[in-house]
């Protein structure tokens, strides 16, 4: 394999480890959201993991459309991550509307 290939390889590589890292990310926002100290401060945390899952999700289209990923990964992954997004509204929605 030619050294230009070998990196191409790397790079591609390398984006997605970056999509699955910021995914994981949205783990972490939501555990910290699980130790919010109000509603109000629950449903900013929320709104802060949707931000992100949003973000990922762009990013993940992105991934697929440019075929960086040989495996239909991209397509589960953007799935669960539209799931996601409908149950942190519908979340947000009710901590929004106990107050």
């Amino acid at each position: 394999m030619g050294s230009s290939r070998r990196q191409d390889l790397e790079d591609r590589l390398i984006e997605f480890a970056v999509s699955v890292c910021t995914i994981a990310r949205q783990a972490a926002n939501y555990a910290e959201a699980q130790g919010a100290e109000s509603k109000r401060d629950f449903a900013h945390k929320m709104r802060t993991c949707l931000k992100e899952l949003r973000e990922t999700l762009v990013w993940l289209t992105l991934v697929g459309r440019m075929k960086l990923c040989a495996t239909s990964s991209p397509d589960l992954v953007t799935a669960e991550a539209n799931e996601l997004i409908s149950i942190l509204v519908a979340s947000i929605k009710r901590a929004t509307n106990r107050r």
